[in-house]
């Protein structure tokens, strides 16, 4: 069984990234805390989160569709950190409840890297699980 711990991070699409970070950074105080530009990909810190803002114009853009608007997403993925529990347990938990299931990656999140997958929920939204350490 999954026991959600927290939210790792949200990832949010944007046409206009220097809107953005003024904002989670300067209004809402998120620090800066990485950013990949080859990737284009900018990680503010949230208390014991992430929030990362990816310009739709860049690498990791491009995969989530249209800009953000009334006919395109501007969530990328939600990223819940769960309680430690061996990968296989975990695919094999996915897979009795009829959700399709990938390999595990190594990923960076908001405790740092750890191994992550991705479901997606029944209205398709993309569900990052980051199993905590």
């Amino acid at each position: 069984m999954i026991e959600v711990k927290a939210i790792d991070h949200v990832v949010l699409r944007t046409s206009n990234i220097d809107a953005m970070i003024k904002f989670y950074s300067g209004v809402l105080n998120c620090p800066l805390e990485r950013e990949l530009e080859e990737l284009g990909l900018v990680q503010l810190r949230a208390g014991s989160a992430l929030i990362d803002l990816v310009p739709v114009d860049s690498e990791l853009g491009r995969m989530g569709g249209k800009a953000p608007k009334q006919d395109g997403r501007n969530m990328d993925h939600l990223c819940l950190q769960i309680n430690a529990i061996a990968e296989q347990d975990l695919l094999h938990y996915l897979k009795a409840n009829g959700i399709e299931i990938e390999n595990f990656v190594e990923r960076y999140g908001a405790e740092g890297y750890g191994r992550t997958l991705y479901i997606n929920d029944p209205e398709g939204n993309i569900i990052e699980l980051k199993i905590s350490s």
